[in-house]
């Protein structure tokens, strides 16, 4: 892998422990010789972690629409600042320049790209991995949901497994960098387990 997606909150949260998750993962992208691609922001987890990176000599790609730049939200001293017009545009830059997905803490938004990626998976629209770095125990709650989603046969477990979770950047970096690359076809195998 020589990029990593990170959604993440444009708010750091109540808890100390997201911001440091946020300079953790951003210190354990650069020790691995590894670009940040995020959604440009300078507030919130965006930020630190795009900091975090910075500060450690890393390599911070930022992809913001032009009406979040016009609201002075922008993060101006990363190695490389991507305007473009709408949210569309925006999240499949992000994709397209990343290996791999992260999402740490965050909003609907945050959940929204997270979903998205995912889905893209779970179809076969791409296969990087995906992963969810659980700082606090902050996606316990839709780590159960999920399971719950499988139990009740509106999710196959297989799909389900396709997200790694972790605790701490490197223990997810590990899973990430060790996932196979698949691609994921739901529909025929939604037809070979009838």
């Amino acid at each position: 892998m020589k990029a990593v997606c990170v959604y993440c909150g444009s708010s750091p949260g109540f808890r100390a422990e997201y911001a440091q998750g946020a300079r953790d993962l951003g210190r354990a992208l650069v020790e691995r010789d590894m670009a940040l691609v995020y959604g440009g922001g300078k507030v919130g987890l965006m930020g630190i972690v795009a900091d975090s990176v910075l500060e450690h000599g890393g390599t911070a790609i930022g992809v913001i629409p032009d009406a979040l730049m016009q609201k002075e939200v922008g993060h101006r001293g990363l190695t490389e600042l991507h305007v473009v017009r709408n949210m569309h545009e925006r999240k499949q830059m992000m994709a397209d320049r990343a290996d791999a997905f992260i999402a740490m803490p965050g909003g609907v938004g945050t959940f929204e790209e997270l979903f998205e990626t995912f889905t893209w998976l779970q179809l076969g629209y791409h296969d990087k991995p995906v992963g969810l770095l659980n700082v606090a125990g902050f996606y316990d709650r839709m780590v159960d949901f999920l399971s719950h989603a499988v139990d009740e046969g509106f999710l196959k477990r297989i799909h389900a497994d396709l997200l790694h979770v972790g605790l701490t950047p490197d223990a997810l970096l590990d899973q990430l960098a060790a996932a196979p690359r698949v691609t994921v076809d739901k529909w025929q195998q939604g037809r070979e387990q009838a």
